[in-house]
């Protein structure tokens, strides 16, 4: 049970937050950029900070704790599933890229590249229906994370007879997550984009102090108790398979193993690196990360926005994990891992390691924190389908002349919607990693074809994209279902030929796109690829425009800026589990990436291309 101070705490924030809700909504109810991308007025380290905070989810960060329990220091690339190194493309280039555009959205961006005729229509429908089912997916994803977590604190013996109905235990979760839903939903759906960024920098200065005070409990819990882990377990290195045995220490951690599907370690990660590159190749989801993008005040910004949630959230996140991680193995005896069905469910680490071992005031802290995390995460989502459904169907399609009062009361209709839908989706979801591979492995396996081709072949048109998402997205909701034994990593591959397949095929039974549309978003954006035809055009007409020769060393930054993102997440890892001479090379190799992104990324930011 919670102590009169915690409870305090966290009543606290959720004043907090209320407030900024409501002190932001006369500036989010001036105009419809306002609402929903600040005006272009957020400084990009704010909006980095909120897209950290965004990031820095409670579901994520129960499935990451569990993810080093059970593999250590291999866990470490398992969130290239995600894949987490996308935010350094973003950072090199793509973030550049999307806000030269000037859209609202990434639906509306579609009429950069595709200009207003059929093609694009049905590409900007198909962007709609991909983005609200990818919100929705991410809210479910939220949704039951946080409901398994509040449940520990706050059991359901202890409220059932204030409440005027029965909940059968597995639905406790789920009722958690409508009482705090409701919270994130009142802040976001009044401030809008400004105060879902304000009420993030509140969220991450709280989960930095909780991060820095369970990293340093992990830290002395290392130093003074004993704890056993199979060998390798201390190494991000590995072999062919996994070779984890944890027969001898804890059993059921195999069967945790084995049912990831994660043993045959060395396919697993290539596949993992295969999927990662194309997916961030083909630039951000429609979601708040977009959003986030596109409210940044020049491209420039963008940039540096992107840039700064790794530098920002790495650290500080995987203190947390790893100090979790720590004092799950030393006082292991002490947690109880048993559900509500009587299965040892090792998502319940990091909830009953918070109540097993953090002490009064900061449990609080720490419960507002992670409670924030999902509000956090919540609140941006929805604004980002807000902004599709507002901006890109109702705006567009039934009112283009709506006034603002009109505007305003859709933003909160549709609001109310789509959290509606969330709920209902979040009652049918098994787990949180079960919803995390649907998103990632198969979803995501639906947009990357499409995606990809649209920044670099000039020859795509709105038709390929419709059909590429179409075929991609049909695939996804199909292939899983005639494999249902098989990981969805391992999908991905089916999904993309598919996806790839409907696009040139799409592309080639209708025209290219119209010409001007073409030289406009080529002389805007500034692409690299497959684009001759359209910049020997261009030159004709502005001869001082230069083709983008920037491929070679933007890739070279990317590389960097993944090593440097990858030694990020190990190092706090090392410091929390004492590990001296790898704590060194981790800064060692830090320092070196730092000096070639400043050369070769940081200083040449500002140099535009003529």
């Amino acid at each position: 049970m919670l102590n009169t101070l915690d409870i305090l705490i966290i009543a606290l924030y959720l004043i907090v937050v209320i407030v900024i809700g409501l002190v932001l909504r006369k500036k989010a109810q001036r105009s419809k950029d306002d609402y929903l991308l600040g005006g272009n007025s957020i400084p990009w380290y704010m909006l980095g900070l909120s897209n950290a905070s965004g990031m820095f989810d409670i579901s994520g960060t129960i499935w990451l704790v569990t993810l080093m329990f059970v593999y250590g220091l291999k866990s470490a690339w398992i969130p290239w599933l995600w894949p987490v190194f996308n935010q350094i493309f973003l950072m090199v280039y793509l973030s550049k890229w999307l806000r030269r555009s000037n859209a609202t959205t990434g639906a509306e961006w579609i009429g950069t590249r595709f200009g207003f005729k059929k093609g694009a229509k049905l590409s900007h429908i198909i962007v709609v229906v991909f983005a609200l089912v990818l919100c929705l997916s991410y809210l479910a994803y939220g949704f039951i994370g946080l409901g398994k977590f509040i449940e520990i604190f706050i059991p359901w013996e202890v409220v059932s007879d204030y409440i005027p109905f029965t909940v059968s235990p597995e639905f406790v979760p789920h009722f958690y997550g409508v009482i705090f839903t409701l919270f994130a939903v009142f802040y976001s759906l009044l401030g809008g984009m400004s105060g879902i960024v304000w009420a993030d920098v509140v969220q991450f200065a709280i989960m930095t102090i909780a991060a820095i005070v369970i990293g340093v409990l992990g830290f002395v819990a290392v130093g003074e108790g004993a704890f056993q882990v199979p060998e390798g377990w201390s190494s991000p290195f590995f072999g062919w398979e996994l070779n984890l045995d944890w027969s001898e220490i804890i059993p059921e951690v195999n069967n945790k193993i084995k049912e990831d599907g994660f043993g045959l370690f060395t396919i697993f990660f290539m596949m993992m690196v295969f999927k990662g590159l194309l997916v961030s190749i083909a630039g951000p989801a429609p979601t708040y990360d977009m959003q986030k993008i596109l409210s940044t005040k020049s491209s420039v910004e963008a940039s540096k926005m992107s840039g700064f949630v790794s530098v920002v959230l790495m650290p500080i996140r995987y203190l947390m994990i790893a100090g979790f991680a720590a004092l799950a193995l030393v006082y292991y005896e002490k947690l109880d891992l048993i559900n509500a069905t009587g299965q040892v469910d090792f998502e319940l680490i990091l909830p009953t390691a918070i109540k097993e071992f953090a002490p009064v005031g900061l449990l609080g802290l720490l419960l507002a924190g992670l409670i924030s995390a999902f509000m956090s995460t919540f609140a941006g989502t929805l604004n980002a389908a807000q902004a599709y459904l507002v901006n890109d169907i109702y705006l567009k399609y039934k009112s283009p002349n709506a006034t603002a009062t009109q505007i305003k009361r859709m933003n909160y209709v549709t609001g109310i919607l789509v959290v509606v839908v969330s709920i209902v989706l979040g009652l049918f979801a098994k787990d949180v990693n079960s919803v995390l591979q649907w998103i990632v492995s198969v979803l995501y396996g639906s947009y990357v074809s499409a995606n990809i081709l649209k920044w670099h072949w000039w020859r795509f048109n709105g038709e390929g994209f419709f059909w590429g998402m179409v075929s991609g997205m049909l695939a996804a909701a199909i292939v899983p279902e005639l494999f249902p034994d098989i990981l969805g990593l391992y999908l991905f591959p089916i999904l993309l030929i598919v996806s790839f397949i409907g696009s040139i095929v799409g592309t080639y039974t209708a025209p290219p796109t119209n010409e001007d549309v073409l030289k406009s978003f080529y002389k805007n954006v500034r692409p690299w690829g497959f684009w001759k035809p359209i910049h020997d055009k261009v030159i004709k007409e502005e001869p001082n425009i230069k083709k983008n020769t920037d491929f070679g060393i933007d890739m070279f930054n990317v590389a960097i800026g993944i090593i440097a993102q990858t030694a990020l997440v190990i190092l706090p890892m090392y410091v929390v589990f004492r590990k001296g001479m790898p704590i060194v090379i981790s800064i060692i190799v830090i320092t070196i990436c730092i000096y070639l992104l400043k050369r070769f990324w940081w200083n040449k930011l500002n140099e535009q291309l003529d």
